[in-house]
Order: structure tokens, then sequence, then C-alpha cells
């Protein structure tokens, strides 16, 4: 049976780890779904697969096009789409205009928002209310790459307790789940205990209730990874070696035999 919000509540309450991955197009939802990943996130940080520098420039219409690919690729995993920068921030209205559009035209069960501040969790929970699941998101929120930078965040204790109230203000707008991005193993335990929903850490140590990673990160596609991030194997170095083995053949008139 699919994977729903509901169930990933449950495997917090059952201490069973939450799996999640990203994904861009529908071969790569479709290899992840079938190897059993519990939640797919068609993330703004795709703007890296696009060619861009951060995740700023990604527009609604580019996360739409590729959330309707992927799913169509998936048969079990929860979809989550995030909402791009500027598409929710300027009011109430225009998040629940892009949120919908979201839900509407690709499938997705839920959005997801980067943001702690009392303005995002009032717009959570107004996106709630009409029915649009949310995930949130906080520590290092790329969004805010300008403001605060790539580094991590929460290392001191006024920074740990504005991140810890930031997730709590999440969880009492509504929102079932959290992403802890980029901050210290103690403070995400902290949360994860605080919390009675699911928080999902990428590079936020063992204590959550699940991880996320960035599937082009994982699979060594990234011309750059993050510090935090994992490879564990490197398809850009086999992809590389396979085109030059392809063309030095089709050069030398051994490929078609």
């Amino acid at each position: 049976m699919p994977v729903t919000i509901q169930q990933l509540i449950q495997w917090k309450q059952k201490n069973r780890p939450i799996v999640a991955l990203t994904a861009w197009d529908y071969i790569t939802a479709q290899l992840i779904d079938a190897a059993g990943v519990d939640l797919i996130l068609v993330g703004d940080s795709m703007a890296a697969v696009l060619g861009y520098e951060n995740t700023l420039p990604i527009t609604l219409e580019e996360m739409l096009f590729h959330a309707k690919s992927v799913r169509r690729g998936i048969k079990q995993a929860l979809m989550v789409v995030d909402l791009p920068f500027l598409t929710y921030q300027e009011s109430v209205q225009q998040a629940m205009q892009s949120a919908g559009r979201v839900l509407k035209e690709t499938g997705a069960q839920a959005v997801k928002l980067e943001g702690g501040y009392p303005a995002i969790a009032q717009t959570i929970e107004r996106l709630v209310q009409a029915g649009i699941p949310v995930m949130g998101h906080v520590g290092l929120t790329p969004q805010s790459v300008h403001q605060l930078g790539l580094k991590q965040q929460g290392k001191t204790d006024t920074e740990s307790e504005k991140i810890l109230k930031q997730a709590i203000a999440l969880e009492e707008a509504g929102a079932f789940s959290v992403v802890l991005e980029h901050i210290p193993n103690e403070l995400a335990l902290q949360i994860t205990q605080k919390l009675s929903i699911p928080t999902i850490g990428i590079g936020a140590g063992v204590h959550c209730d699940g991880q996320v990673l960035v599937t082009s990160d994982l699979l060594g596609l990234s011309e750059r990874q993050p510090p935090f991030a994992k490879v564990y194997t490197n398809l850009r170095e086999q992809i590389t070696e396979a085109v030059e083995a392809y063309s030095l053949e089709v050069r030398e008139q051994k490929f078609p035999q």
C-alpha cells in the first residue's frame, strides 16, 4: 500500500526510521521508489540539476513540470514538493494558490515550505486548514542563502533556542513533519524528543526520525557535495568512462559491429 502521512507519524511512535530521497524525473523516481524509499521529495535542490547556482532562480512552473514526471514514476512512496522561493512568502493567498496548483496538477500529497518565523507558521496553519498537508523546514534554509550562507546553523545557545522554538511553532501550526538541515546533533535530538511529528534530518545527525539526501549527491552525480552528504557510488565517473568508451568505438569503427 502507498505510504501515507499517518504512517509517518506512526513510524515515529514506533521508532521506525523514515527513508527519504529527492527526485527530479520519471526514471529517478521509478528506481528509488522500487528500491523501497518511503518519501520522495521533489526539492528545489533540483536547481543544481538544471544548472542554476543556487535554489533561488527555480520557478513554480519548473517545479510543476518535473513533479508531474516524478509522480508518474511513483507507486508506493509519499510525494512532497517544495514551494520555490517567492511563491509563498508574499501572502497566504499566494501560498494557497501555489500549494493548490502543486496538489491539483502534480498529484503530490504535500508541499514543503522553508522557514520558521511567525508569518510562515501562520501560512502553514492556513494551508492545513484548507486541507493542504505541509512539511516544515528549519535550520539551514537554502532559500536564505544570501542571509545565512551554507554554514551549520544553531551552534550558539541563542540560535539553538530560536530553531527549537521555530520547530515547535511549525508543529503547532499543523505541519505533519519538519526537515532539520545542517544543525548540531544535540539540537536535532532535542527537537526530535520535543515534537510529536517526525523530524527528517539532512546533516543533522543520527537522532532524527528519518533521513533525506539529495539523490544526485548520493549517486556521485553532483559537482560539489555538502560536507554531510555520503556518496554511495560515483555515477559521474562511470558515465564519463562509458561515454568515452562509446565515443572511441565509434571513431575506430568498432561500434556497431
